[in-house]
């Protein structure tokens, strides 16, 4: 489900000529550095940084988090497992992955993430982004690991909890469906691959933040998605529509203009290409 920004905008005029209007551009490392400022403004997010747990699960969108929490730079390319890049699916080597990272009463924690998530209650969070959105909020994950990965072993709790998952997850990934896309997909169902086989998992009760509830946060906008991707550079781009009073639209505005230019990196080190998984079914 999306988060529920409605409280946060800002009333604005009825008559539409009367309002302001600001159209922007996103890319999408420039979106994950806004959905991380996003993320950190969350109500649930701010009380369990001053008491509570709160675990941030591997992944490059979770990197951005840390950063912003912690005032530090991380080696975003390999604060994760599962990735998709130089034109494959894939994951970064074992001995080159980090996380993931607790912190408790908003300080980093030593605890590992399975024995903090045994200590959760309903206020507690848990970060953990997404390879796939739909239009109505679900959010689907992809996993090489047999057992389902981070999700695998972080969703009975959560779920039976009632604890917070949090899921930044950029509008690029946008897909039709996530519930038609987990029936057609299976680690050992693939014969071919291009890279590595994943399963998809769906989650249907995550808090989804995207560049659009992170502005709405932030500013109190009312925002938009009114178009996706580019080229020569500007793949995977988002462009939002912004509407409201003059000083709020500015503010916005403003504030995706001071997060263009996020800095590229470089792929890891991944594992080999597979082309036909050892897991193949056999006909």
């Amino acid at each position: 489900m999306f988060y529920d920004t409605e409280p946060y905008r800002k009333p604005m005029p009825v008559i539409r000529d009367d309002r302001t209007h600001a159209l922007v551009n996103i890319l999408p490392r420039e979106g994950k550095r806004l959905i991380a400022k996003g993320v950190l403004a969350l109500p649930e997010v701010k009380r369990v940084l001053e008491k509570g747990w709160f675990v941030v699960s591997r992944g490059v969108t979770p990197s951005y988090i840390l950063e912003e929490l912690t005032g530090q730079e991380y080696d975003k390319p390999n604060c994760t497992a599962g990735i998709v890049a130089s034109g494959r699916m894939a994951s970064v080597i074992e001995e080159d992955r980090l996380g993931p990272w607790v912190f408790k009463d908003g300080n980093l924690d030593e605890t590992s993430a399975p024995v903090a998530l045994d200590q959760f209650t309903a206020s507690d969070v848990s970060v953990k982004g997404a390879n796939a959105l739909d239009p109505i909020g679900n959010i689907g994950v992809f996993a090489a690991d047999k057992a389902g990965g981070t999700v695998g072993g972080i969703w009975p709790t959560l779920t039976a909890r009632g604890s917070h998952w949090i899921a930044p997850v950029s509008l690029e990934r946008l897909v039709p469906s996530v519930i038609e896309a987990a029936k057609h997909c299976g680690n050992h169902l693939w014969d071919y691959t291009m890279g590595q086989s994943a399963g998809f998992m769906p989650v249907v009760n995550a808090k989804v933040v995207t560049e659009v509830q992170a502005l709405e946060l932030l500013t109190g906008v009312t925002a938009v998605h009114v178009g996706s991707g580019g080229v020569a550079g500007s793949e995977g781009a988002v462009m939002l529509a912004l509407e409201g009073d003059h000083d709020i639209v500015l503010k916005a505005f403003e504030l995706v203009e001071a997060i263009k230019g996020e800095p590229q990196f470089e792929s890891p080190r991944l594992i080999p290409y597979v082309r036909e998984p050892e897991t193949a079914p056999t006909h």
